[in-house]
């Protein structure tokens, strides 16, 4: 395989295929309620992430009874990952993330995986799911929205963060063996390929264990969206975008585990999404190109470790 996949890594992990649980929990952002802006991140509509989510009314263990139900039958599932989806999930009281995260462990329930923002962990609430790791055997996984490294484009997607709180997470994260994802947008429409390396380069010289990459679909009643009907923001194409990823790649540490390579979201919540292409036919013709060209994560990742002492030991053989 041209890249490190996740379905493989789970499988070898885990012995058999694990299925991916999306969760909704009664929770919001900082960036949402005040604390940081009421605006949120400019991509971000009033759902969060969670397009085909269950409502957030329903409990936790409503919410895995009825996806698992389904999952198990349409494929024969056993093991299963409860992954606290939308919006900010560390983003409450500590003993109400503990209640969902314990409500969740049930006995198929293999992993508990919060996706959360980068300035919404911290040592308190880490030692808090070291215990649930511990108290329930399961290992614990969290994704944090990066989405670039580029400052400037940060402060105008309003992320209400910058580089810093990110690596501070990523490192407090590693220190408690939990499994970091970090999520990356590749076509900004202020980012270009020197960015598009520097994502891979700074990620490779972290602690991460797995990368999740998302194209960027534009959201009806965002300020994106309207920045894109008035012409203010121009995309790049599809082809750009396939080459932006496979660039990406090649730049990735090779074990780092890619867990896609694309994002979708429903058309009728959207003005842009994918080049009206559906999502697998653009992952298959990456992993087409890579093939051809015999292309594979990792094969530019040379700048780690002194790159430049390396001369000094080929000058001796």
């Amino acid at each position: 395989m041209s890249y490190n996949k996740y379905s493989d890594y789970m499988k070898n992990r885990y012995g058999e295929k694990v299925y991916k649980i999306p969760l909704n929990i009664h929770t919001s952002c900082p960036n949402r309620d005040g604390l940081i802006s009421e605006g949120g991140c400019i991509f971000c509509g009033e759902k969060g992430a969670g397009f085909e989510n269950l409502p957030s009314y329903m409990t936790v263990s409503e919410q895995l009874t009825q996806n698992i139900s389904y999952i198990r039958k349409k494929y024969n599932a056993h093991q299963f990952v409860a992954y606290f989806q939308n919006y900010t999930n560390t983003y409450l009281p500590l003993e109400d993330l503990l209640r969902y995260a314990e409500e969740a462990a049930r006995d198929d329930v293999v992993e508990l995986c919060f996706s959360t923002r980068p300035d919404c962990i911290s040592e308190e609430y880490l030692e808090g799911l070291y215990g649930i790791s511990q108290k329930y055997n399961k290992h614990i996984a969290i994704e944090l929205g990066l989405q670039t490294v580029n400052y400037h484009t940060l402060q105008r997607l309003n992320r209400g963060h910058s580089l810093a709180e990110v690596i501070d997470a990523v490192l407090r994260i590693s220190r408690w063996k939990f499994s970091c994802c970090l999520h990356v947008i590749l076509n900004f429409p202020w980012d270009n390929e020197i960015d598009v390396i520097e994502n891979a380069k700074i990620i490779s010289a972290l602690p991460v264990e797995q990368v999740k990459l998302h194209s960027l679909y534009i959201v009806k009643n965002t300020p994106l969206c309207d920045a894109y009907l008035d012409k203010k923001i121009e995309l790049i194409s599809k082809d750009q975008y396939v080459e932006r990823v496979i660039l990406f790649l090649r730049h990735l540490r090779e074990d780092i585990v890619v867990q896609r390579l694309l994002g979708r979201a429903p058309e009728e919540e959207t003005v842009f999404c994918n080049w009206n292409t559906s999502w697998w036919k653009i992952r298959d013709e990456i992993e087409t190109r890579m093939k051809e060209e015999k292309i594979v994560q990792g094969d530019s990742c040379n700048y780690l470790n002194g790159s430049c002492l390396k001369r000094f030991h080929k000058e001796q053989y």
